[in-house]
């Protein structure tokens, strides 16, 4: 379809009630997903790739985590009710990653079976400690290492399994996470739009996203400042009074400012930044 059929004149544009069927995101509707690996580890021990899209974020402050959705009957989903402990692995847009992806999540298979088809690296997990986890994958861009939370119901019914996962620690590629701290360029993620005409599943290509900025004639609020500033160093939050005290700092320094301000914080060993803490080390 060409471009001048998509953006028509507002008076050509019509709408038409499309049926709510079963798995809507795909079978009703246009709705782009993350493309993920999840490993988990059997009864063996050994690490287990499955690719999920129905992935995102749940709860976004304090208690932060991810929802996975997943057949109750797969390896993922069995593995994750008998140890508790998962990883997400964000992989790069290649088209032989997607066709791999699309492999692995393919119901059937036990692990071993499907561990020989991955083309897939896996690399020890981040975390510290005796507890055994799951592999992760080195060709990651980033990775969440989670633990499932079975204070929520899980069981939506016998084939819809939601599993919260915590997330304990995210690791990620250096060069990525030094571009995640300047903000100015951002990695090759895919989008997976579905399983249609009953023999393709939909990925869209990453293309550069682009900023839009904010209209100049806003002051910076406090409560903007404190969000940017409370996602430095979780350990260390800030009081929206101090963040009152910074309104007038110019938005190209602010982070700047923020960052020197946190440094100062934790060599002094304080966890919550006051507006008399801010006047001690203006003093």
């Amino acid at each position: 379809m060409k471009l001048s059929n998509i953006f028509r004149q507002e008076k050509d544009i019509a709408f038409e009630e499309i049926p709510i069927r079963d798995n809507f995101y795909q079978t009703s509707s246009f709705f782009p997903m993350p493309v993920t690996l999840i490993s988990t580890l059997t009864d063996d021990g050994l690490t287990n790739l499955g690719s999920y899209s129905l992935c995102f974020p749940h709860i976004i402050s304090g208690n932060h985590s991810m929802i996975l959705i997943s057949r109750g009957s797969s390896n993922t989903a069995q593995n994750i009710l008998k140890r508790k402990v998962a990883a997400i692995n964000f992989i790069p847009d290649r088209k032989k990653y997607m066709k791999n992806c699309v492999e692995l999540g393919y119901p059937g298979d036990t692990t071993e079976e499907k561990m020989k088809k991955s083309i897939f690296n896996l690399v020890p997990s981040m975390r510290e400690g005796n507890e055994k986890y799951p592999m992760i994958v080195s060709e990651a861009i980033q990775v969440f290492e989670c633990r499932w939370d079975d204070s929520f119901n899980y069981k939506i019914n016998e084939s819809e399994y939601h599993f919260v996962l915590r997330i304990e620690k995210i690791v990620m590629q250096t060069y990525w996470k030094d571009a995640l701290e300047t903000g100015v360029e951002f990695p090759p993620l895919p989008v997976d739009y579905g399983f249609r005409e009953g023999i393709h599943f939909w990925f869209s290509k990453f293309s550069a996203p682009y900023a839009v900025d904010v209209p100049s004639d806003r002051q910076v609020e406090a409560s903007h400042i404190q969000f940017q500033a409370n996602r430095i160093d979780p350990s260390i939050q800030w009081e929206l009074e101090a963040c009152e005290k910074l309104k007038k700092v110019p938005k190209i320094f602010l982070n700047k400012v923020l960052k020197g301000i946190v440094q100062e914080a934790n060599n002094q060993k304080v966890t919550i930044i006051t507006p008399a803490f801010l006047d001690s080390i203006k003093n």
